[in-house]
């Protein structure tokens, strides 16, 4: 009895500080393996990988992506897996930054997307954000787009960053007000698609 008093508080304590210890280094070789740009209260931005082309797929195929940002046909976990590699890869090598992976810190899940994006048709790169509907109206996405746009003035020396987005999408409107951001003109991006221009 005496034994068993003895050594059960040391294997307690002793598992406890091994579980610790396994999670601080999942958390180390999750940030050498998946490159984080940057952190908030709640959130860590990170670069996409393959492994994330699950994701990828539900976040373009929600209703409200569709309607305000446009069908990408991507209906197969492969086609993701090229979006990832082609779109958000790229941007990534040839400009410095891109769209980067939205996650809770606390749980590591993936809930968006958040970053900027350099257009041939602008002049400046734009900020462009999206969420999975079950994650809006928390602050998720302004928490992430108002760090990313001190990113960008402070780590990328950007001066100038713009957005575009539908007339219709009267939610991404409204972050772009409480970000500081002012309308400036319609913009026709395509024969078929004419946005607001912010900046």
């Amino acid at each position: 009895m005496g034994f068993n008093s003895i050594i059960l508080p040391c294997v307690v304590i002793y598992t406890f500080r091994l579980a610790a210890i396994r999670k601080s280094q999942n958390h180390f070789y999750k940030s050498f393996l998946l490159k984080t740009i940057l952190q908030t209260e709640r959130l860590r931005l990170r670069e996409f990988t393959a492994d994330d082309a699950a994701f990828i797929l539900k976040l373009v195929n929600t209703p409200e992506w569709i309607e305000f940002i446009g069908n990408r046909k991507i209906h197969t976990p492969g086609v993701a897996e090229e979006y990832i590699h082609k779109t958000l890869q790229k941007s990534y090598a040839e400009n410095d930054f891109g769209l980067w992976c939205m996650e809770l810190k606390d749980t590591e899940e993936a809930i968006g997307m958040c970053g900027l994006v350099k257009r041939e048709n602008l002049e400046y790169p734009d900020i462009g954000f999206a969420i999975l509907p079950e994650y809006t109206r928390k602050g998720y996405t302004f928490e992430a787009a108002k760090a990313t746009l001190k990113y960008a003035k402070e780590e990328l020396k950007l001066n100038t960053i713009v957005a575009i987005t539908k007339s219709e999408n009267k939610a991404s409107i409204g972050l772009l007000h409480k970000l500081g951001m002012q309308y400036n003109q319609k913009l026709k991006i395509s024969e078929d698609n004419t946005v607001l221009l912010f900046s």
